[in-house]
């Protein structure tokens, strides 16, 4: 198995593009995480689901959890608002790696080192020409997973 045979399509938003959509699709696709694109297309970073809550949290609650307990429904329920006017470069910390990037003929197990090392969920599959990087998919961890526990035998 090649990375170019596990690459399939993922949603994928770019830095200028609303937050509050780019959350949208994460919730209704499920994601861990988004694909974010630079202006040229280019992968640039990964969006964790994480840090998009992260940033529906107001900071004197995240300094001090205890406050959570107090804040009543009608606050909680207008958190997403704090998403409005915002982009999804404006999520992405100051330290926001590059993804990792598997080329088209990556093996599973380079794809697996790979997440393995970054610590990441997903992996860009992308082939490089004079022109620049072109996404040609995305592998995710569970996609990965599924793949090689499906060609291992199973132990007696």
């Amino acid at each position: 198995m090649r990375a170019r045979d596990l690459a399939v399509g993922y949603e994928s938003v770019r830095v200028d593009d609303d937050a509050t959509e780019a959350a949208r699709i994460m919730a209704e696709h499920r994601l861990p995480g988004l694909l974010v694109l630079d202006r040229e297309g280019e992968p640039k970073a990964i969006l964790p689901a994480s840090r998009v809550v992260k940033a529906l949290v107001p900071p004197y609650v995240i300094e001090d959890p205890t406050l959570a307990a107090v804040v009543d429904e009608r606050h909680a329920d207008r958190l997403c608002e704090a998403l409005g006017g915002r982009r999804v470069g404006d999520l992405l910390s100051d330290e926001a790696a590059p993804p990792p990037i598997a080329a088209p003929d990556d093996t599973a197990l380079e794809v697996a080192a790979l997440m393995a090392r970054r610590r990441s969920p997903l992996v860009a599959v992308a082939g490089r020409d004079k022109a620049g990087l072109h996404l040609l998919g995305v592998i995710t961890a569970s996609q990965l997973l599924h793949r090689l526990l499906g060609h291992a035998e199973p132990h007696e």
